[in-house]
């Protein structure tokens, strides 16, 4: 009979049962009470860690945004020389594209017709909108200006100038801020198209996109072929908030807390913007391209604004990978992305087919390089401006403060100065000497500004920058300032004066002696102050040095460019280490016509917002009315130093039309060779030696003026036209002022009220002797014959008739009109 179970057994079963079971339910339920303690005593502190770090990194939005260095901007005005290839240069160094000259940064020509498009920018002295305009070229000068838009004539225009170094912080990044309303947009919905649909919906991380992703995922037999990231979690992951590409269970956590911290502080718009300027979207060098608008500047050389939309496919494409879909270097590869994006942004609506099939066909469109992204390509010329900001800013305050430093480059006289140096060196060098380098500095004579700086042969590559570092003997460089002390002193010295060039002994105390001698190892006799620095005599030059006092000298010295010098009777002759920057500055004394004028590679600096914190282009004050005459007596002197004296060779080659006035240089056993010249626009100082201080074989004729010879067969000038104000031309023979068609006589500038008296010229008409040696008359029956004989003998005098041996030839006169 089968047993039935009362209900006590089955109690009693049960409680046994319980009684085995209680400890082990009970320690796994502590367990687990344990390991949420142990969670939230964890993630809560990490949570709260994790959303200081994205209110301290995101909330202020320090990015570190370069500094940038512009070149100055092209100033057009009416008459300025210039030519077709130095405008072109000019606008190529700026970014600007030939097209329809319609579209902002582009031009269009037609012969010396241009018509430019300018982008405007921000300036010193304020914002200059952006312009259309039409330069007329004509003669190699601007002929005439037109404001196209406003449709009227204009005097003067600026363009906005070429990037020319950035100045990067502890990170490489290129970075340019934009605000969102900046960005195109079908930029902004297509990246959403692309990236994340439900961008505007999710709270920072997309289930659905995750289990798509992972789907696609494992049916591709385990390659990764689609992402679940959203753009909150790529923004999070960018390098913004420090979490690290690398692949880990880890990293992907940490991404995912940080999105929802992000999606849970900030708005849609905040994390938009923020994501537009942080995306990665390519390298160049030690540089990466970070946010839109720097990726536009890089890639096409464009605005934001500017972009097309086939462009504008190819940044979004680039996100999912800038390496892989480099255009530059994937060409192939990045035209399929593209396309691929074309197509989501005409699948969800955003183009219209016929706009999707017209960019289809459209090329990458990128540069051939990275437009106006420029790194630091002009070593020598940013290491001076480094050297200009210091005196004001600290070192780190600059690179990656988000500055524009406004310096006074041309890319034209830099890139003609850099071809001129690496051209002549190389026709220079000479087997078995050490080799050659150079140091060049050129300034605009009208304000101070420093044009361009070649610091060596290998003007590209950082290292010693021998024109603003490097300290040689000037030679006869300093002669002119010798001179120029006494013509300061009108009533005692003028170029007319008379020096001896006879052999000369300077006591120096202690029983030494310094006898100077002339670099051809002769004396020239008595010689007027024109011919003594036209020739550059050294023994007239220290008997006027000695004369006008070594004091003095050294003051001026110090006074016009801050050189330090003891007044020994050497420095007379140059006999002093300076570089080719310092002797800039010393010459833009006389090349601007007596002003003080400090050189300056930097113009300005402007914040962030584009407004001037510091201002470098002061005007000068205007030259002293005595200094300015004196400066340009030298300046006629310096004129004739090219016409007749040691720089003639400039003629020959074919540089009369600029009217240069210039100084050759050569130290002892010509390991040195200089020239320093100017025209009407420009002022350039040349060195050219080797760094283990040997000789060169060059003088200052053969080697520095070579360089300064090459740079302006190339770089438009204009002509030196030295004003006459305060002073007057006279003709001069034996130390008077005679007739201008008095033989021998010679054209000399003098202190107004300070020319010597006048003589009347004592000149008689040569006799026509016959076979016997007796003077001819013309037949008494000829009428009019002692007419017609003193209207021969005047003619014979005006072609330069005459006896040769008597009536000596008259020298060759400054290149200076009469007044």
């Amino acid at each position: 009979m089968p047993r039935i179970q009362d209900e006590d057994d089955d109690l009693h079963d049960d409680a046994a049962g319980d009684t085995g079971a209680s400890p082990w339910r009970r320690r796994l339920l502590v367990a687990g009470l344990l390991a949420v303690a142990l969670l939230l005593g964890f993630l809560v502190p990490y949570l709260l860690y994790l959303n200081h770090e994205v209110g301290v990194r995101f909330g202020q939005l320090r990015w570190q945004v370069p500094t940038r260095v512009y070149a100055r901007p092209l100033v057009l005005r009416q008459g300025l020389a210039l030519d077709a290839q130095t405008l072109k240069l000019e606008l190529d160094a700026a970014a600007y594209h030939e097209g329809d000259g319609q579209r902002a940064g582009t031009y269009a020509r037609d012969g010396g017709r241009w018509r430019i498009s300018s982008r405007g920018y921000a300036d010193v002295d304020g914002r200059v909108p952006p312009s259309v305009l039409e330069v007329v070229l004509s003669g190699d000068e601007v002929a005439s200006i037109r404001d196209l838009r406003r449709r009227q004539a204009l005097r003067s225009a600026r363009l906005d100038p070429a990037r020319i170094a950035t100045l990067y912080g502890q990170n490489q990044e290129e970075r340019r801020l934009v605000r969102l309303e900046e960005v195109p947009e079908l930029l902004i919905t297509g990246l959403q198209a692309v990236e994340d649909r439900d961008f505007n919906h999710h709270i920072g991380i997309d289930f659905s996109g995750m289990l798509r992703a992972a789907f696609v995922n494992l049916t591709s037999g385990g390659e990764t072929r689609q992402g679940g990231s959203t753009l909150t979690q790529q923004l999070a992951r960018s390098g913004l908030l420090g979490i690290g590409r690398e692949q880990t269970f880890t990293r992907k956590f940490k991404e995912i807390l940080f999105a929802l911290l992000l999606e849970a502080r900030y708005d849609k718009r905040t994390i938009l913007e923020a994501y537009l300027n942080q995306v990665d979207l390519g390298q160049r060098g030690a540089q990466s391209i970070r946010g839109v608008a720097a990726a536009s500047e890089f890639w096409f050389g464009r605005d934001l604004k500017d972009l097309s939309t086939e462009q504008i496919a190819l940044l979004i494409g680039m996100v999912k990978g800038p390496s892989w879909y480099n255009p530059r270097r994937n060409p192939e590869r990045a035209l399929e992305r593209r396309n691929v994006v074309l197509g989501q942004m005409r699948e969800t609506g955003l183009i219209s087919e016929a706009e999707y099939r017209r960019a289809l066909q459209a090329p990458l469109g990128v540069t051939r390089n990275a437009g106006n992204l420029a790194a630091n390509r002009f070593p020598a010329y940013v290491d001076l401006v480094r050297k200009q900001l210091a005196r004001d800013y600290p070192a780190d305050s600059i690179s990656g403060a988000g500055l524009a430093v406004m310096t006074g480059m041309s890319p034209s006289a830099q890139a003609y100065a850099e071809g001129a140096v690496a051209h002549t060196l190389d026709a220079l060098q000479t087997r078995g000497r050490p080799p050659l380098e150079a140091g060049l500095v050129m300034t605009d004579v009208h304000d101070g500004d420093v044009l361009a700086v070649v610091g060596s042969r290998q003007y590209t590559e950082p290292g010693f920058n021998r024109a603003v570092d490097a300290r040689r003997p000037v030679g006869s460089l300093l002669k002119p300032f010798v001179y120029l002390l006494a013509l300061a002193q009108p009533a005692q010295w003028s170029l007319a004066s008379t020096l001896s060039d006879a052999p000369v002994t300077v006591g120096l105390g202690g029983g030494r002696r310094w006898i100077p001698g002339n670099s051809d190892g002769r004396s020239h006799g008595d010689v007027t102050l024109m011919d003594a620095l036209a020739q550059s005599y050294n023994q007239a030059t220290v008997r006027l040095g000695m004369a006008v006092r070594l004091p003095r000298l050294a003051t001026l010295l110090r006074t016009l460019a801050g050189i330090e010098a003891a007044p020994q009777p050497s420095l007379i002759l140059g006999a002093i280490d300076q570089s080719p920057y310092a002797m800039a500055q010393l010459y833009q004394f006389l090349a601007s016509g007596g002003e003080v004028q400090p050189l300056h590679a930097v113009r300005g600096v402007l914040d962030a917002q584009g407004r001037a914190l510091k201002r470098y282009d002061k005007d000068a004050p205007p030259a002293q009315k005595g200094d300015a005459v004196a400066a340009r007596l030298v300046g006629n002197a310096l004129q004739y130093v090219v016409t007749a004296g040691t720089a003639r060779a400039l003629l020959a080659q074919g540089l009369g039309h600029l009217a240069p006035a210039g100084k050759t240089g050569t130290s002892n056993d010509s390991r040195d060779s200089w020239f320093a010249g100017y025209t009407g626009d420009h002022l350039l100082v040349v060195w050219v030696g080797n760094d283990q201080n040997q000789p060169t074989g060059l003088y200052g004729a053969t080697g520095g003026m070579r360089v300064w010879s090459e740079v302006f067969r190339r770089l438009p000038s204009a002509p030196l036209r030295l004003s006459s104000d305060g002073i007057e031309w006279r003709w001069v023979l034996d130390g008077q002022s005679t007739d201008a068609d008095c033989p021998g006589a010679r054209r000399f500038p003098f202190v107004a009220g300070y020319a010597p008296a006048y003589q009347p010229c004592q000149y008689a008409p040569p006799v026509e002797l016959d076979e016997f040696g007796n003077p001819v008359s013309p037949p008494a029956d000829v009428p009019g014959g002692n007419l017609l004989q003193r209207a021969g003998d005047a003619l014979r005098h005006f072609f330069g008739g005459g006896d040769p041996a008597k009536t000596p030839p008259p020298a060759p006169a400054p290149a200076q009109p009469t007044p």
